[in-house]
């Protein structure tokens, strides 16, 4: 799955997911196959990792940082975007996880690329150089 801009939410993705992102939102609701991110430049994913597995053996990290779930405005992401699976969808799965939101979220995992911080960070610091 290449994202050049959509968002998407999955309930598990195979082999090479999110291979060459540039753009975009994919939130995985369980598991991924092997190398996933791999050549991700941009956008953002969120993983439900609820075995441990996948930042040690399902993620290639050499272009991305894996972080924690504890920013409000991902939260609130995660959430909103569940829930309009789940009413589009009636997928089970997002309704478990919207029903245990508050234990589930800590089993998140961000897939942030290096180079789409990096751009970020400049954006930012412009910002306040100007503001």
């Amino acid at each position: 799955m290449r994202n050049s801009g959509a968002t998407a939410v999955v309930e598990g993705l195979g082999d090479h997911g999110c291979e060459y992102m540039t753009r975009g939102l994919v939130i995985c609701l369980a598991d991924t196959g092997k190398n996933f991110a791999a050549g991700m430049s941009g956008g953002i994913a969120y993983v439900l990792d609820e075995t441990g597995e996948f930042g040690k053996t399902r993620c290639n990290r050499a272009s991305v940082d894996l972080e924690k779930v504890d920013i409000p405005e991902d939260v609130e992401t995660l959430r909103y975007w569940i829930a309009r699976h789940a009413e589009e969808t009636g997928s089970p799965r997002a309704n478990w996880i919207l029903d245990n939101f508050n234990q589930i979220v800590a089993k998140f995992v961000k897939v942030f690329p290096h180079e789409y911080k990096r751009v970020l960070e400049l954006k930012s610091q412009k910002a306040a150089a100007h503001g």
